[in-house]
């Protein structure tokens, strides 16, 4: 159990005066040896149990800034906030990020309802350049007007124009118009032209 800094320094004060007055009468220097150990006993304070991020930081170890939040120890252990983040609204099937997509292009997946506006929400191809090859809406498959997840489905023709990579972004329906309600993804996809 470490002493307070306060008890320390008058142990050691105490130590190192009967050292002191008992060297002069033993002349034995064994007896300065005393005042090192009560030094090491008062300077070394147990290092905290950390199991957590929460610990971590209560220990005052240092928080990196990245996201979510990593703490370290002195001893390189590093502890992640897991800070609970919101479930995708959207979940893409097909196609998968790197897939490659001919002229005829089908997307599928599963959206919540609060993602569809009268039952669908706009999709487009970019190049990759930004250039818009197309912009089609996905239509819900079923009752969109529910916050669980609604099937989608969106099926379009697209000339390329000579493009080998592309984005496809799929977006939130905002009639609002609001900058706060807009949402997208985006799927990088390559482009394979028709021979």
């Amino acid at each position: 159990m470490p002493l307070s800094k306060r008890w320390c320094i008058l142990l050691a004060l105490v130590s190192f005066y009967f050292s002191i007055r008992l060297l002069r009468y033993m002349k034995n220097h064994s007896l300065f040896l005393a005042l090192p150990l009560v030094l090491v006993a008062c300077n070394s304070t147990p290092k905290p149990t950390v199991t957590s991020f929460e610990e971590c930081a209560a220990a005052g170890y240092p928080i990196m800034e990245s996201y979510p939040e990593q703490c370290r120890t002195p001893d390189g252990e590093t502890f992640v906030n897991e800070v609970a983040l919101p479930a995708q609204p959207i979940v893409v099937v097909s196609p998968q990020p790197g897939d490659t997509l001919t002229e005829n292009v089908v997307v599928e997946g599963e959206a919540r309802g609060t993602w569809f506006f009268e039952a669908s929400f706009p999709v487009e191809l970019r190049d990759g350049d930004g250039n818009v090859l197309a912009q089609v809406p996905a239509q819900a498959i079923g009752e969109w007007m529910t916050e669980d997840f609604v099937p989608f489905k969106a099926e379009f023709t697209v000339d390329f124009n000579g493009a080998t990579n592309g984005v496809l972004v799929l977006k939130k329906d905002n009639p609002s118009g609001l900058p706060e309600n807009d949402a997208q993804i985006e799927v990088p996809v390559l482009f394979q032209a028709a021979e």
